[in-house]
């Protein structure tokens, strides 16, 4: 048959150029032996071509010639879907890259194995996810911080709404994504690659599937937090929703995929935050933290927590996401495809809370003290804390996102060896973010006392006010702690936009190479940020003039109060709850606002990347064992500007401009050995590079002199000034993988696998303690205040001489039916990764209280996953876990500090039917629940004290409860 003929001339060329020789086989058996298929308990629809397009190197250059004319009409094909169906697929696609990679495969169109695409990669190897607002929302690989991994959308960079480089896979729906890959090690083909590894993700390629195929998704959503601000619209029920439709026209030759996916989602969040912990030594001595007096009635040597805040959060999420595919491949020779990606992402949150500061700065005194034995010193724990002003902020937050991505794939093969690839992309991002919030309290600065009881480890405390703070007669709008305004208002604007152009030729040669790739990639990318700021002052205020006195309070228009914020998980039964927005409209008015460090938020970044590359692919033989990969090099130039601002102080001096020109060759050599059937043994060695956070390369200076609050300088004014790098350069790693990985049954494997990178060159936040503000042109903007010296400090990030890494990878997943008939059905995966990390002294020693390690490293990070799947029916549990790792924090009067982020473990469950036969074949009902033992986000306050003994105390306790989605699939 026709048909017959030209899928060998497509497999041919699939084993002689790409090397897939399992893809090829898979592909050859289906058309020769669908009675294979059967037996495997095949569904419908086309697995092996699916992990064709995933196992190549997932970038334009790498998609073999898509079958001739016709042929497709004659693959009596069939698609193994499911959870099984999803695991082959991936397996496939790790065992027949040319790189070490990991992979992941939706279940069927439409229908990824998790709620998003960041939980379905967490579940890889050495990947970990990062929850943000309860969500897995950005991805570590091996052990390193979400900005050194890079993301890209069918091997295009892609922009962000962030000021870092780091994806938000919340912005991709997880519906309309078919797949993803995650490189461990990169190959000179490989655009737009991250330090710690690369993460491509994968729409759907219409003409790799044999026909029509329509499928759609609706599931209702409900958190079990409840609703936490009523009156804002935000409750506990929401849903998802998505509609695919793959057709193909003209004889198999033109090829349409559209997809639609709509997220409406809650999430109700409990937040508590102990402010600071401190230790009193003793009537006569101070506080250790503070070095101010001793609080009054505080019992001698005892640590005790200095303010703390309870917020409730309500947030919703809206986002609509539309995909486009049109693929063209009308003969032997000419394959184009369009990819087109449209997201629209809104967000509205809902921030009620209350505060207070309990430092000895104050004067609070305490009564009736319980103690609870600690080691060093004893923890207070209970009793009763007078003179208390509490502070209710209110806060509204509204974000707006915009993405869009699009990229026209040209290939052309000449038919005499010859191949030539062309790839336009164009990829923007833009983020409107509208935030206000608004103080309440006791007026005319009126304090109370209040009851608590805090837990000595983790978990909510219980504070009992001795006032309402629901009382719409007792609560005003003030200034309670006097910062010396009523509130804030903020208007944010950023655009980022990435324009890329890709040439590319291939050509076979001889000797050990089957043939070498030579092209050019050129990329402008160009990211500005405006923010501006306003303070709100109550009407008649006059800010401090006028004769009003902002702390007498004026009551809330009762017309703009919602039902009360419940704080009942932290002692309090709830606090006043009003429509921001029309507080502002209606009681306050608004003065320009922007300080020091708003000014330093407006700024230009530009980076213009020619990349220029050779990769030659190995197929040859090692005496008897075949050996494949592929050898060569990057050419990296970079050019990047940033504008910005200089202020002195609060002043606004003028614009800034700089920037840097550099080079980096990058080399990289892949090799596989098939030691035997199904058994592998993987080599990698690459330097790779990450530039580092965009915000960072900013020209944006500030400096100002200041009243020193604490340690040796206290009461002196000095000069202390901040600012970002336009000659920044990049992370620098060389890395070294080893892997060996041996594939039996259909779904079921085992690897180990052990890597080491030394970091080059790393990025820091310096801190120059002799830096002269005069010689660099400031001038004090503080007649009041004069500094001691033109000296003080300086801090902005610099390169520094980096560190090592080095960690251990071990996999597997097993098939119940290999053990015994009996649990036919069954199956395991599980993984677990153990990383080291060191950075040297000399990186990090101006920073206080420096970590040895990388910031954002989990030394451990596993994984466990029991499935079932058999008779239509399917059940799966997962649970990942990642160790606690230390992270960058700014601490109290913007000092930079670290704080540490307690281990995490999360379990979720799934469960459905797949209807098999009759009329209501294709649908399949699909429950789901995540977070299935609340498990809460944790840190810890590290603080050394003047006598060099170290204190660790909760810091941070957050809880999002269960996400609980319930809903059906239909597939046609």
């Amino acid at each position: 048959m026709k048909g017959d003929k030209s899928l060998r001339r497509m497999v041919g060329s699939v084993v002689g150029v790409s090397r897939r020789p399992l893809v090829a086989a898979c592909m050859l058996a289906l058309v020769t032996n669908p009675a294979w298929a059967q037996e495997a308990q095949i569904q419908s629809t086309n697995s092996d071509k699916n992990t064709q397009h995933a196992a190549q190197q997932s970038q334009p250059a790498a998609k073999t010639q898509k079958p001739p004319q016709g042929s497709v009409q004659n693959l009596n094909t069939v698609v193994v879907t499911g959870i099984r169906g999803s695991i082959e697929s991936s397996l496939k696609a790790k065992q027949n890259s040319d790189n070490i990679i990991e992979a992941i495969s939706a279940e069927d169109i439409g229908k990824l194995p998790d709620a998003s695409i960041a939980e379905s990669l967490s579940h890889l190897p050495g990947l970990a996810t990062q929850r943000q607002d309860g969500r897995a929302n950005v991805i570590s690989i091996r052990g390193l911080s979400p900005d050194f991994a890079g993301t890209t959308l069918n091997g295009r960079e892609q922009a962000t709404v962030g000021e870092n480089r780091g994806v938000e896979y919340d912005q991709y729906p997880s519906e309309l994504i078919s797949g993803a890959v995650v490189y461990k090690t990169p190959d000179a083909s490989l655009v737009g690659q991250g330090l710690s590894g690369t993460v491509d993700l994968h729409t759907i390629r219409p003409l790799d599937l044999p026909r029509r195929t329509i499928a759609a998704n609706l599931r209702g959503e409900y958190t079990t937090n409840g609703t936490l601000n009523p009156g804002t619209g935000v409750g506990d029920l929401g849903h998802r929703a998505s509609f695919s439709y793959i057709d193909q026209f003209f004889d198999h030759t033109l090829g349409l995929a559209v997809g639609f996916a709509q997220l409406d989602s809650p999430i109700q969040e409990k937040q508590y935050q102990a402010w600071w912990w401190s230790v009193d030594n003793g009537s006569a001595g101070i506080d250790q933290n503070w070095g101010g007096p001793h609080t009054p009635g505080m019992p001698n040597n005892v640590i005790s927590q200095e303010g703390m805040q309870l917020r409730a959060q309500s947030e919703n999420q809206l986002r609509n996401g539309l995909m486009t595919v049109l693929e063209w491949a009308p003969g032997d020779h000419y394959h184009s495809t369009l990819d087109l990606y449209y997201s629209v992402f809104n967000e509205r949150k809902y921030k009620n809370g209350a505060q207070w500061s309990s430092s000895p700065y104050n004067n609070v005194s305490y009564a009736d003290v319980g103690v609870t034995p600690a080691y060093p010193y004893p923890i207070v724990t209970s009793g009763t804390v007078n003179g208390i002003q509490p502070i209710l902020q209110n806060e509204y937050t509204k974000e707006h996102d915009k993405l869009f991505s699009a990229g026209w794939n040209n290939q052309y093969d000449f038919g005499n060896g010859w191949t030539a690839m062309a790839d336009l992309s164009y990829s923007t991002a833009r983020k409107t973010l509208h935030d206000a919030y608004l103080f309440s309290g006791l007026p005319n600065a009126g304090t109370t006392s209040v009851q608590f009881n805090t837990p000595v480890g983790d978990g909510y405390p219980d504070f009992r006010p001795g006032v309402n703070l629901a009382d719409p007669s007792v609560i005003l709008f003030t200034d309670p702690d006097n910062y010396g305004y009523n509130g804030r208002e903020e208007f944010d604007h950023q655009n980022d936009t990435i324009r890329a152009v890709r040439l590319e030729v291939s050509h076979p040669v001889g000797w050990i190479f089957s043939n070498v790739t030579v092209g050019v990639n050129y990329s402008d990318r160009k990211k500005t940020k405006q923010a501006d700021v306003f303070f709100a002052w109550l009407n008649g205020n006059g800010s401090s003039a006028g004769g009003y006195n902002p702390r007498l309070g004026v009551p809330i228009n009762p017309g703009l109060l919602y039902s009360p914020t419940s704080l009942g998980y932290g002692g309090i039964g709830g606090i006043l709850d009003y429509n921001v927005l029309d507080a502002l409209d209606q009681q306050f008015y608004l003065t320009q606002r922007n300080g020091q460090s708003d000014w330093s938020r407006n700024y230009t970044v530009e980076e213009k990347v020619p990349v220029g590359y050779v990769k030659f692919n190995i197929d040859t033989q090692l005496g008897d064992v075949p050996l494949r990969g592929n050898v060569g090099v990057q050419f990296v130039h970079t050019d990047q500007k940033s504008q910005a601002f200089q202020t002195n102080g609060d002043a606004l001096v003028g614009g800034l401009g700089g920037g840097i020109k550099y080079n980096n060759v990058l080399p990289s050599l892949n090799l596989v050995a098939q030691l035997s059937e199904g058994q592998f043994l993987r080599f990698g060695f690459a330097k790779t590079m990450a530039r580092g956070r965009i915000d960072d390369e900013k020209v944006a200076s500030s400096a100002g002199v200041a009243v020193v609050n604490s340690g040796p300088a206290a009461g002196q004014a000095l000069w202390s000034g901040t600012g970002g790098n336009p000659q920044l350069k990049p992370y620098v790693a060389v890395g070294t993988d080893l892997s060996w990985e041996k594939y039996f049954g259909t779904s079921s494997y085992v690897a180990v696998a052990v890597f080491n990178k030394n970091l080059l060159n790393y990025i820091y936040n310096k801190t120059v303690l002799d830096f002269d503000f005069a010689k660099a042109g400031y001038i004090n903007d503080n007649p009041s205040l004069t500094p001691s010296s033109n000296i003080g400090s300086f801090t902005r990030p610099e390169n520094g001489t980096g560190g090592k890494m080095r960690g251990l990878e071990l996999s597997g997943a097993l098939e119940g039916a290999l053990i015994s008939p009996a649990i036919d059905g069954f199956g395991i995966q599980a993984n677990f990764s153990l990383t080291n990390s060191t950075l040297p002294v000399s990186a990090v020693s101006t920073i206080p209280g420096s970590p040895s390690t990388l910031p954002g490293l989990s030394r451990k990070v596993a994984n466990l996953e029991l499935y079932y799947e058999k008779y239509g029916w399917s059940a799966r549990i997962a649970e990942r876990y990642r160790s606690s790792f230390t992270g960058e924090a700014v601490s109290l009067f913007d000092q930079l500090g670290y704080t540490k982020i307690l281990a995490d473990k999360q379990t979720d469950f799934q469960a459905g039917y797949d209807f098999p036969e009759g009329r209501w074949h294709g649908l399949s009902v699909l429950l789901q629940i995540y977070n299935l033992t609340n498990s809460a986000n944790k840190t810890q306050q590290i603080s050394n004290l003047p006598n060099n003994v170290q204190v660790t105390r909760p810091l941070d306790y957050v809880t999002w409860g269960r996400t609980v989605m319930f809903g059906l699939n239909y597939r046609l």
